[in-house]
């Protein structure tokens, strides 16, 4: 019986060699021989002896040098230039220190505040001054538009972030006064105005008044020509620089209707000699009754006057152009107070209302 394991193909020695030793065995085929490598011959790999030669001729190394000398000196101009004009734009940019408008920055921030400025006014003009009045004074109409050119106010009050939050949210932002007139501006919650034209109306509104801008025509950007002078229109801001409330001020109040209230106690009426002239006048529908008053000269004389409008602040009040000669306190309706006037000497006047600049008329004392 034969031995599983002996492979058939596998050829056996008829001689008793053993199978290691016969040729073409599978033990013998591996691993195949290789004959001996044998190295490659030198100089193939290697240049010539004229190759490794590093000696320079006179001239050639003088050459050289003078090269490395021009670029030397070509490198150090083109640093000296490039740092030239580092100095150079650092103060055409920043300005010189001590050279007054010397900064090209501050001339360009100057020209785009003038800029949103004028474009400003426009915006205010075709929105805001039905209300507020061409010149901030307020009141302009029934709605009872607070003024905004008060100097007291412009101080910290209307200040930019809260005109921001005022034309974004609307009147109602103001007194909390869901039924205010005064509508929403920003378009972000559905006005008619985008950011830049809030920002330049804004910058209208906070304008100095040492300064002197150009109307312009808002379709066409140009200047707007008085047609009888030939000059160019111009108007100034509001804000006065130079402001400073009294130390004993109070801060003007979030909500503009209680710079009206009368906290005190009414005056008492001066005593005023028998036979003093008594004018009398009454305020109804946010309009006097009276566009006339006449009084005697130097002498003290009594204003009765006559609130009829339920829960409206007014007052009487007696000017000579810029100058308040006389401020009565200042009430709701319905109620009448009696105001006692220091003698004035003769001429024409102006009354008006403090809370409504639209109610006034012609003061006369002769």
């Amino acid at each position: 019986m034969s031995d599983p394991t002996e492979r058939p193909d596998t050829p056996q020695p008829s001689d008793g060699t053993p199978s290691e030793a016969v040729p073409g065995s599978a033990e013998q085929r591996l691993p195949a021989t290789r004959p001996d490598a044998q190295p490659a011959p030198a100089p193939r790999f290697s240049a010539p002896p004229s190759a490794h030669s590093f000696e320079l001729t006179p001239e050639r190394a003088a050459g050289i040098v003078r090269q490395s000398a021009n670029a030397r000196w070509v490198g150090f101009l083109a640093v000296l230039i490039v740092v030239l004009f580092v100095i150079i734009y650092y103060f055409y940019e920043l300005g010189i220190p001590g050279v007054p408008d010397s900064s090209r920055l501050s001339k360009e921030v100057t020209a785009q505040q003038v800029t949103a400025v004028e474009r400003g006014y426009n915006i205010y003009q075709a929105n805001c001054a039905r209300c507020h009045g061409v010149n901030g004074q307020g009141f302009a109409n029934s709605a009872g538009a607070p003024p905004l050119n008060e100097q007291d106010k412009l101080f910290a009050h209307l200040n930019v972030q809260y005109l921001t939050s005022v034309l974004r949210e609307g009147g109602r932002f103001v007194c909390g006064n869901a039924n205010s007139l005064m509508p929403v501006w920003s378009d972000d919650n559905g006005g008619p105005l985008n950011y830049i034209q809030i920002q330049n109306v804004i910058a209208f509104i906070r304008a100095t008044n040492d300064h002197t801008y150009v109307k312009r025509d808002p379709s066409t950007d140009e200047p707007i020509i008085d047609p009888t002078t030939g000059q160019e229109e111009t108007f100034t801001g509001w804000v006065d620089p130079n402001y400073k409330p009294a130390p004993d001020a109070t801060p003007f109040p979030a909500c503009w209707t209680n710079a009206f209230a009368n906290t005190s106690s009414p005056t008492p009426a001066a005593s005023v000699p028998a036979g003093t002239t008594v004018l009398k006048i009454s305020a109804q529908n946010i309009t006097f009754d009276q566009s006339l008053l006449t009084a005697p000269k130097l002498q003290t004389f009594q204003i009765e006057f006559t609130n009829n409008d339920a829960g409206v602040q007014h007052n009487v009040q007696i000017d000579n152009g810029p100058a308040i000669l006389f401020k009565g306190d200042i009430f709701a309706g319905v109620a009448t107070q009696t105001y006692t006037v220091p003698p004035l000497p003769a001429g024409s006047y102006t009354f008006q209302c403090s809370v409504h600049p639209n109610m006034h008329g012609t003061f006369t004392v002769q």
